[in-house]
Order: C-alpha cells, then sequence, then structure tokens
C-alpha cells in the first residue's frame, strides 16, 4: 500500500450487486470488476462492497473474516458477516481490498436476482439491505481507519438506497454522514421497481414516499430514489447521457433526470486490453498486430473451417450477443436474403428471444453454405470470430455503452453500428472526409429500420473492395484506445468535483 497515503489519492469505497471475478449476470460486473483495479494502479485506496451470494467464485482464495456488523431491517437489526479478500495490483504496491456482505436468508440462493419462476419476490428487502449494510460497512471501515472516505461509488438500482439513507436517516451519523456520492447508472431500462405496499420495507420515513420521493405511478422505484439523492450521476457514454433525457430512453424518470442541476456524465466503459488483445490472445489460430495483419487471414481462415463454411474469399461479418429486439437483430433478420445474394457470409453467435433464435435457425437451413449459426455463449468462440470476420454488426435500438465493438476495433474487424449511446461515441462513421483523414474506424446508420442497415452493409462491402482503404480503417480502428486506464482518469476527475462539493 505504499502510495495509497500520498497526498493526492483518494479512498474510495465502491458498492455493487455484482462483480468478475466472483459473480456476474452481465455487463455490470465487467465495470465492478475492473474499474477498482484501475482506479488502485493510479495510487488510490479503493475498496469494493458485494454480497457475498451461494455461487461466489473465489477461484481457490480464501476470503478471511473481518467482522461483524448490524444491520437494521424492517423486521428488526440482524448481524451479518464480513469476509475480505486483498487483490494485488502489481503497479505500486497497491491492492484493491474486496468486502463481501454475508447474510445467508438473503443471499444464499441459487440465483442473484430470481429463480426459475422469476424475480425473488423480497428482492426489495433484499437490496435494500444490501443498501444499508453498504453504510454499515463504510462505518466499520471508517472506526478503523485513520482515513476519511472520499466518495462512495454505486452501481444501479441494486445500491441506489444507500444515497438516500446517506440524505435522510443516516445523514447526522458519524464517519458517514458527509461521504459524497456518485450513482453510475448502467441502464436505465432497469430500475427496481416494486409494489407501492412494499415500501416499508425500506425503512424510509412515509413521507418520501410521494411523488418528489420514490413513488413511482403508484410503486416504488429504486432507481428514481438513487438519482434523486445522489451528489453526482453518472453514466457509461456521453450519448445516452443525452438520450436518457428523453421519453425514449428514460423510460419514465427522463424528467428525474433531467431536473438534475449538473446534468449527468457520461463515461465510456473500457475493456481489459489483456484479455482482448490479437497480439497475444490464445484463443486464436494465429496473431496479428496493427502493425502486421497477415495473421488475420489465418483466422478467417481457421473460423471458416470451425463453422463449418466453406473457404471462400468472401466478406465474414460477425453477430456477437443477445438476439433480441433491444439489440436490432430482428432488423437483421429481415434482410437475409438480401444479404445472401450478394455472396457475404454470416457467423452468429448468442441466445435470446425465441422468435428470432427461430428466425435465424430457418436461415441458416437455407444458406448452410453462407450463415453459421451457434444458440450459445462460447467465450473462446467469441474472440474466434472478433478476430476472423471482416465487418461485425450490431444495429441496437439503444445500447448504453457497449463492449462488443470495442474487441471488434481492437481486432481490426469493422463495426456497423446504429449511431445511439456508446456506438455513436466509439465508432467513428466512414465518409470520404473521415476516410481520407484516417479517423474512420466503422459504419453507422441513424434510422432504425432494415432499409437503413442493409445500405449501411452494402456501403460496408463497396469500401471492402478497396483493400487499402479498408486496412486503413481497420489499422486507425485498431490504434484507439480502449482501456480502463482512460475512463479511470475521468472517474477520479468525477471523484474530485464531488470531494471540492461540486
Amino acid at each position: 500500500m505504499a502510495r495509497s497515503h500520498h497526498i493526492d489519492s483518494l479512498n474510495i469505497v465502491m458498492a455493487a450487486s455484482e462483480a468478475v471475478p466472483y459473480v456476474k449476470t452481465g455487463g455490470l460486473a465487467d465495470v465492478a470488476g475492473a474499474l477498482p483495479v484501475e482506479l488502485a494502479k493510479l495510487g488510490h485506496t479503493v475498496t469494493l462492497i458485494v454480497p457475498r451470494y451461494r455461487g461466489f467464485q473465489t477461484d481457490g482464495r480464501l476470503l478471511r473474516q473481518l467482522g461483524t456488523i448490524r444491520v437494521k431491517t424492517a423486521k428488526g437489526s440482524v448481524d451479518a458477516t464480513l469476509e475480505e479478500e486483498l487483490i494485488p495490483v502489481a503497479e505500486g504496491g497497491q491492492s484493491v481490498r474486496v468486502v463481501a456482505v454475508r447474510y445467508d436468508p438473503y443471499f444464499d440462493r441459487a440465483g442473484l436476482y430470481q429463480g426459475p419462476d422469476g424475480d425473488f419476490s423480497d428482492n426489495l428487502a433484499r437490496f435494500s439491505f444490501f443498501s444499508r449494510a453498504i453504510v454499515e460497512v463504510m462505518a466499520f471501515l471508517g472506526s478503523s481507519r485513520s482515513e476519511p472516505i472520499s466518495v462512495l461509488h454505486l452501481h444501479d438500482w441494486q445500491t441506489a438506497l444507500a444515497a438516500v439513507y446517506l440524505k435522510t436517516t443516516e445523514r447526522d451519523r458519524a464517519i458517514v454522514g458527509d461521504v459524497r456520492t456518485l450513482l453510475t447508472l448502467h441502464n436505465v431500462g432497469y430500475q427496481g421497481i416494486f409494489p407501492g405496499p412494499q415500501f416499508s420495507e425500506t425503512g424510509l420515513p412515509s413521507d418520501l414516499f410521494t411523488l418528489a420521493g420514490l413513488e413511482f405511478y403508484g410503486s416504488v422505484n429504486l432507481l428514481k430514489g438513487g438519482i434523486l439523492f445522489a451528489d453526482k450521476v453518472s453514466t457509461v457514454s456521453p450519448t445516452y447521457a443525452k438520450e436518457i433525457m428523453s421519453p425514449d430512453g428514460g423510460f419514465g424518470l427522463e424528467g428525474v433526470l433531467a431536473g438534475r442541476r449538473d446534468g449527468v456524465v457520461g463515461i465510456i466503459n473500457g475493456i481489459d486490453v489483456g484479455s482482448w488483445d490479437p497480439e497475444t490472445d490464445s484463443h486464436l489460430a494465429a496473431n496479428y498486430s496493427r502493425t502486421d495483419l497477415s495473421g488475420k487471414a489465418v483466422c478467417k481462415k481457421a473460423l471458416q473451417l470451425e463453422l463449418g463454411l466453406p473457404n471462400r474469399d468472401v466478406p465474414l461479418i460477425g453477430v456477437i450477443g443477445r438476439l433480441t429486439s433491444q439489440k436490432g437483430f430482428d432488423l437483421l433478420a429481415e434482410i437475409i436474403p438480401e444479404l445472401m445474394a450478394v455472396g457475404v457470409q454470416i457467423a452468429i453467435l448468442g441466445t435470446g428471444d425465441r422468435v428470432l433464435e427461430d428466425q435465424f435457425q430457418s436461415a441458416k437451413e437455407r444458406y448452410p453454405e453462407q450463415i453459421s449459426l451457434s444458440l450459445k455463449f462460447d467465450e473462446g468462440r467469441a474472440h474466434r470470430i472478433e478476430a476472423g470476420a471482416d465487418m461485425l454488426v450490431m444495429p441496437s435500438r439503444y445500447e448504453p455503452c457497449g463492449l462488443t465493438q470495442l474487441y471488434s476495433l481492437r481486432y481490426g474487424t469493422i463495426p456497423i453500428v446504429r449511431k445511439t449511446g456508446g456506438l455513436a461515441d466509439t465508432v467513428i462513421p466512414y465518409r470520404p472526409s473521415t476516410a481520407l483523414a484516417g479517423r474512420a474506424t466503422g459504419f453507422q446508420f441513424s434510422e432504425v429500420s432494415a432499409d437503413s442497415l442493409l445500405a449501411t452493409i452494402l456501403l460496408a462491402l463497396k469500401v471492402y473492395a478497396d483493400r487499402e482503404m479498408w486496412t486503413s480503417i481497420q489499422q486507425a480502428g485498431m490504434g484507439v484506445n480502449c482501456s480502463w486506464g482512460r475512463s479511470a482518469k475521468l472517474y477520479v476527475e468525477a471523484y474530485r468535483v464531488l470531494q471540492a462539493g461540486g
């Protein structure tokens, strides 16, 4: 911990309902696992608080008992056990302290948020408990350390109530009462909405269950509470920060979000550039780099062989992700016959809506030499499609940040994306001017329609025929900095603004 007490270093507490390598259902876990490490590399003291679920993966490492906290619930106070692990960060002798909150009645279950019959009926009680536990862990850490906590960084609805408690029931409490909070919204489509009569589970005063508080069309809305009470709100791309202020992107919270005086700051997620690196990726048939792309052709041939596609020198389009209409894959399904007519191959990997899965399945049966379909998730194959495909299609209706297009840029696989959220912010669209300046990194379309998607893919195929231009677009994309280091510095700026009272 050599640099942790440096005059400029912050003492950051982060809380999330999931984090790699322990437990994951989505992109939130990637952020909560990677960002603390990057912050520690910058010389800051970082503690990550997570629930101790049954499926908690420790890869043989032992979490040690740290102590016990007393947490209020609607039925009275209970004891929760704290377990900790220190994750070493190579630079500067730093480490990230992970504190897992163990309370088996709420977290010793097969799933994180749901079982076979859907969402757990007591999720409001579970995540009210976790949010209260976050405050208790901060008090526990604060009393055992001389360093005051600089900022509490919360993620999504599962932790949003912690910001509410700190401004209401815990406002006058020593150690924690003055801690400033940042709430990051990963996807405003998920808000933590529960029946109004359950409000008492939160332990908050009843005058907060109003239109000006956590009440939302008669229900309790945890994300709304977090947005109202956090000192600052961020989301995962600058364009998404604007989109959530509109009825299309705000899912009913656009007015609440627009009411934040300081607006909402948008910070793009990073990717793990160690795991996603075509120069060292062990999943690939050959490695390659920005200056020597020859291995990419080897990867394409190996991918065609692996997927049972004929080894032809035709454009190979990759599709990786949830096969849902939110991701716009219904638009792609609509234009399959047109794409088949121009002779391309398509490699699809993912699962999703049954209707879409069936549409792609029948397309594969109709065009077996041009379409490969893997209705599963396979990490190794995802890497090989990123490396072996020529282009990757992401026609999302909305996409807060998106990671797949960042992997594509890194692997010299040209992304074709809809101009929304993080896709708009991370892909510089091909135009004669951007191409000539060597800045274009992919293709964008705006309108949510199969025709717009088709026109953009056809444009990409036309440019693909100009191999010199195509290589220049690949190299521009491979030169983009997608690392977490860049994003971590932007978060530190946001923390410093908070610390200064902004």
